[in-house]
This record gives structure tokens, sequence and C-alpha cells, in this order.
């Protein structure tokens, strides 16, 4: 099985990246099942059920998400509802939304860090929680660990060695190259990257950002413009028995 992971689509220029590369890549790279971390992708910040539909009609199986999954309130009934949208695993109980699912035979988990992030629920215990309780776990498991250190994501990737298909870090939106594939058979990558505009920081218009770093003042952040998009993701071949076998990234640019 070939999997492609997506990394966080950043507004409107990412949604437009992905409608113009991804179903060509697909066809290319024979992907059979695609996650993408959809966080950022209504204005930079959020989801909303038009975006997430939109991102699902380019080709996308799972969206995943992270700290910002609850900034456009409306997606509230549709993390509740039946689509394949997720919010961290381990956020406290009563939280709406889920954060798994299981698609096409994979499942596919979302979670996220606490180490220089808000606090929430413990990731690691969270995810030992939920595979422990499944009565019958999917060969391919494929987890989306939303997190700030590269450590603790590495950390995941080993604690869930052997356990899960892949851990691929998103939330830096700064693609790292320490792809590997442990002794247990998971694929593991600190952060995928972003689908997003190459003239900015992180996605964000630059003088917005530059204001903020150079006066110590709040700046509304907005998605920044430009022509070229980046496209960040990592493409993970499995056996049957849903080890990894390979791991690499695949990485382009649009033009916009």
């Amino acid at each position: 099985m070939k999997i492609l992971a997506i990394g966080d689509i950043i507004g409107k220029p990412g949604r437009r990246a992905v409608k113009e590369i991804l179903p060509a890549l697909k066809l290319g790279l024979g992907v059979d099942f695609v996650i993408a971390n959809g966080e950022n992708a209504a204005g930079g910040k959020g989801l909303t059920p038009d975006t997430a539909e939109e991102l699902f009609s380019y080709g996308i199986d799972v969206i995943t998400s992270g700290n910002h999954i609850f900034a456009q309130s409306e997606i509230i009934p549709m993390l509740e509802g039946s689509a394949p949208v997720l919010r961290p695993l381990n956020y406290p109980p009563g939280v709406p939304g889920k954060g798994f699912a299981i698609v096409k035979g994979v499942l596919v988990v979302s979670l996220m860090g606490r180490t220089f992030m808000n606090t929430i629920d413990d990731p690691f215990r969270a995810m030992d929680s939920l595979l422990s309780s499944l009565d019958k776990k999917p060969n391919h498991v494929i987890v989306d660990f939303h997190a700030e250190a590269t450590s603790e994501k590495q950390g995941m990737g080993w604690f869930l060695d052997g356990r899960v298909t892949g851990v691929v870090g998103t939330h830096t939106h700064v693609g790292t190259v320490d792809a590997r594939i442990l002794p247990g058979g998971t694929a593991c990558v600190s952060d995928i990257g972003m689908v997003g505009p190459w003239q900015s920081i992180i996605g964000d218009d630059k003088d917005d950002v530059l204001k903020r770093f150079l006066t110590g003042m709040y700046e509304r952040l907005s998605v920044a413009k430009g022509s070229r998009i980046i496209f960040n993701s990592v493409l993970i071949t499995t056996n049957s028995e849903g080890k990894a076998i390979a791991v690499e990234r695949v990485d382009r640019e649009a033009a916009i």
C-alpha cells in the first residue's frame, strides 16, 4: 500500500495547490490513501465544512488537525458527524469531535503534543489507551502528531515503533530531513512541512510576522500572497502486514 501524508494546508493558496498537484501525484505515484492536516485551511487558521468538503473533492481521504481546529466554530457539527475530520485524540473528555477514524481499512489518529504548546492530556497515554481498546486493530495505522518539539515527535515514533505504520509530524510548517524507518517497521518523520506560499514565514505574510518580532506588539497575521506555492508531503510504502518498507519526502511546487 502507498500512503501519502500531506503537511499543513495554508488557506486558499494551499487548497489551490492541492487541487493542482494531488490528482496527478496520486496517479503518477500509485497512491492508495491520502491524509492531510487541514487545521489552517480556512483563511490560515481553522477549518470550515466548506473547506473540508473542498479538500475531500481533491482526493484526500482523512483530514487531521491540531491546536487551531476550533478556531472556526462552524466546524464543530462536522467534527461530531461521520465525516473523517479529526481533532486531536488527547483533548479532555467532553470536547466535541473524534480523534481517530478507520477509512478504507486504515486507522488514522490525530494527536497533539504538549511541549511548548497548550497543555492537554498526555498523547502517549492516549495513544496507548486507544490501541489497547480496539477489538481488532487494522494492519495500517497512521498517526499525525501535531507538535512543536522534534524531540517529542521522535519520541512518539520510538514509543509506537512496531505498533503503527507511521508517525508523521505536523505543526511547524517546516519540513525535516529525518524521514526513516525504525527497527520495528514504523516510518517516522519529525515534520512533513506545509502546502503554502513560498514567500512567507511559515505561510503567513512575512511583513506581519516581522512586525511582531521587531515591535513585540500584536499584529493580526494573514496568509501570504505570491504565485509560488510549495507542496510538502511524505510517501509511505507498506507491506500487507502494515509495516513500512519505504518512506520518502515528496516535495513539489505549484505556480498559481
